[in-house]
């Protein structure tokens, strides 16, 4: 009963589904849609500019925990362990620097990717410190990435957003990214999420 207790005060109240929710839903899918477009096509360069200038960028590590310990043990937090990414626009700038260098040990050959992005929707809406309207997004994902000849990999999970309406469109403000393994399988996270 606890448990439950516990769950059910992490998940966030359910936004009315009007009109404007749909209409915002559907526009914030096709920002997500056009930024795997960008990021399967290697346009790394014109993916950056969809990133707000205090873009927060986090994977958390996974553990195994026992029932009932889930919400308080099973990520790592930002501010007190080690996570996969913890990182802002400039890191991930310099991240595509070093790939489009063509000598990038874990990308050259770059790696053919295809990115899934589904189950969409909007759990949230606030102002940034701008004015700027912003919105709670959550998603689900599935990313392939074939390396060289044989290499194969797969990353599954879900993507807790922020995305920033600006006057120059859609700006990804945060992500929080969590993998479904606690033992990364594959060599290398040379891969954007």
């Amino acid at each position: 009963m606890i448990e439950s207790a516990e769950v059910a005060s992490q998940t966030p109240a359910r936004l009315p589904r009007d009109t404007r929710y749909y209409e915002t839903r559907r526009e914030v899918e096709e920002f997500l849609y056009d930024e795997a477009q960008l990021l399967d096509e290697r346009r790394f360069e014109e993916w950056l500019t969809t990133l707000a200038e205090d873009l927060e960028y986090f994977m958390p590590m996974t553990f195994n925990v026992k029932f009932g310990e889930h919400a308080t043990r099973e990520h790592t937090s930002r501010e007190a362990h080690m996570s996969w990414f913890n990182e802002g626009k400039w890191t991930l700038k310099k991240r595509v620097e070093q790939i489009l260098t063509g000598v990038h040990w874990a990308e050259e050959p770059l790696s053919r990717v295809c990115r899934m992005v589904t189950n969409v929707q909007l759990t949230g809406s606030s102002r940034s410190a701008d004015g700027e309207e912003e919105f709670g997004v959550s998603s689900r994902f599935l990313i392939y990435q074939n390396r060289c000849e044989y290499e194969q990999y797969f990353f599954v999970g879900d993507r807790r957003d922020v995305v920033r309406r600006t006057a120059a469109g859609w700006r990804l403000a945060r992500r929080e990214i969590h993998i479904h393994q606690n033992v990364l399988l594959a060599k290398n996270l040379s891969v954007f999420f």
